[in-house]
């Protein structure tokens, strides 16, 4: 009698031997990478204020700077305040976005605090100093 447990007997039952569990997965982790690749708090708070601002541009939104405290929710204002999307399809996943990075921006609160204090907004456009 054979005791051990193989990969197929150890996954839930299900119609196609564990498969659908494995597809779910799949997608609910393509799904959220994808929510986290264009949330608004990454670009601003995890990455370096250039390419926050490269990102925005990017966009041609209107925005020309925008505060470091809640700067996700900020940053996802800025995308909509830019021309539209021909395809359309940047709207919904902006949209959820909002409620994600309202979240992160909560949870980063004093950092941003103590980064608005000390650098200011963060600048998109700058105009070259007339000398």
């Amino acid at each position: 009698m054979n005791c051990a447990l193989s990969s197929h007997d150890a996954s839930l039952p299900d119609d196609l031997g564990g498969q659908i569990l494995t597809i779910k997965a799949a997608v609910m982790l393509g799904v959220c990478s994808l929510a986290l690749s264009g949330c608004g708090t990454v670009h601003t708070v995890l990455q370096n204020d250039e390419d926050a601002a490269r990102s925005l541009r990017k966009q041609k939104t209107y925005c020309q700077s925008i505060p470091r405290i809640y700067s996700g929710l900020a940053y996802d204002f800025c995308v909509l305040n830019a021309p539209p999307d021909p395809t359309g399809f940047l709207v919904p996943l902006v949209l959820l976005d909002l409620a994600l990075s309202g979240i992160a921006d909560t949870m980063s609160l004093p950092y941003t605090i103590y980064r608005q204090a000390s650098d200011g907004n963060l600048t998109i456009y700058w105009r070259v100093g007339r000398g």
